[in-house]
């Protein structure tokens, strides 16, 4: 797969894609920007962004994003090892006594980032305001026991990458997930109020108001890893995206942004935004290296992992080693690509579309940004005799 040299030649083509997808239906609300080499070539906005007002979706109205975050999570993450506030192969402990039970000790901040800690569970009875309360959160966490030897075994943890993260920065810090997001990412970038863990109240009133799907995916079979990893009230549906008390907490496996403030997170990953640089040239090629391919022990499906990331481009497959990025349960995305230098976000309101998978719903738009137009054919100047 190649990138067209001239990129903006197809911003017509994907404006007409957006604009069919929520004229027909498929789509309510829909930003697309895309980053090349710093620059922002598209910041594309359509639909409806709360279909019981009838409010149109502007470039800066804000999404839930669902998981789409985790690699917001990652980089701060990575970026606050370039400082030197965090280390790699520190263990939790040192900064989190209490983490220590069943075995814990042993657990290192490398492990959190790889999805291989073997904390992806929660109680089963675990409830959104469960998740609103960070200090109840963290102690549950310090509590749990490993589903597997840590370290040995891959698998998906959904709603703990972010505590545990998280609390591992704060301690180490001082500072909370949302003050160092703002400090180290999103403040140098001018983003403060388009890329949030926990938005401020005062931006309530520029979210996208999520739609359920006419045919919601089914509910992880009871009892399976899924499903203990998960609980069913804290599940991602429209209505718990709509909740005020998640929008506001910080909950850093989740959050809520702007297709153009999470494509500039990524540019700026990258290397691409001029004054701010968030890790240096060789960790971003240590980070985006694949560090697992096989079975996720959680979601049982096959997975490939690079430092923290997914390595694809939904619809268009993987780039190992290139591409480092984040898909949304909610169908969100964003990613940047080292080869070429892009970085695109996706944001959407419409929690599904029909049971179509997050590849099929985006793919038609990935394809337009990632295959190159065909030359235009010059005609051929005629002479005369």
């Amino acid at each position: 797969m190649t990138l067209p040299m001239t990129l903006p030649m197809t911003l017509p083509r994907l404006r007409a894609a957006a604009t069919e997808l929520t004229a027909s239906g498929c789509e309510v609300g829909l930003q697309i920007a895309v980053y090349r080499h710093g620059a922002l070539i598209a910041d594309i906005a359509t639909g409806l962004a709360d279909p019981a007002t009838g409010t149109r979706t502007q470039p800066g109205t804000l999404f839930f994003a669902a998981s789409t975050a985790k690699a917001i999570t990652a980089t701060l993450t990575h970026a606050l090892v370039e400082l030197g506030e965090l280390d790699y192969d520190m263990r939790l402990v040192d900064v989190w006594p209490q983490f220590a039970p069943h075995g814990k000790d042993k657990i290192t901040l490398r492990q959190v980032l790889l999805h291989t800690a073997g904390l992806p569970g929660l109680p089963p009875h675990t409830t959104p305001e469960d998740l609103c309360d960070w200090e109840h959160m963290c102690a549950v966490l310090a509590n749990a026991q490993p589903w597997w030897e840590p370290g040995t075994r891959f698998g998906y943890h959904a709603k703990t990458f972010g505590f545990l993260l998280g609390e591992t920065a704060r301690r180490a810090t001082g500072h909370t997930p949302s003050g160092l997001l703002r400090e180290i990412i999103t403040g140098p970038l001018g983003i403060t109020d388009e890329v949030h863990f926990g938005v401020p109240r005062t931006l309530l009133p520029r979210l996208a108001r999520p739609v359920p799907p006419a045919d919601p995916a089914p509910a992880p079979d009871p009892g399976s890893p899924a499903d203990r990893a998960i609980p069913r009230a804290v599940q991602p549906t429209a209505e718990y995206a709509n909740r005020d008390d998640i929008l506001t907490h910080d909950i850093p496996s989740e959050g809520t942004m702007t297709a153009r403030g999470a494509a500039r997170v990524h540019a700026a990953l990258l290397g691409h935004v001029d004054g701010v640089k968030l890790v240096s040239p060789q960790r971003l090629s240590a980070i985006a290296q694949v560090t697992y391919t096989g079975e996720d022990e959680v979601m049982r499906v096959p997975t490939q992992w690079a430092f923290g990331y997914s390595t694809f481009w939904p619809g268009a497959g993987p780039r190992p080693g290139s591409t480092l990025g984040m898909v949304g349960a909610n169908g969100s995305v964003a990613f940047a690509d080292i080869d070429t230098g892009v970085a695109v976000a996706i944001m959407r309101n419409q929690f599904a579309v029909d049971g179509l998978s997050t590849a099929q719903r985006l793919g038609r738009i990935i394809r337009i940004i990632a295959e190159p137009e065909p030359e235009p054919e010059i005609p051929r100047k005629m002479t005369g005799r």
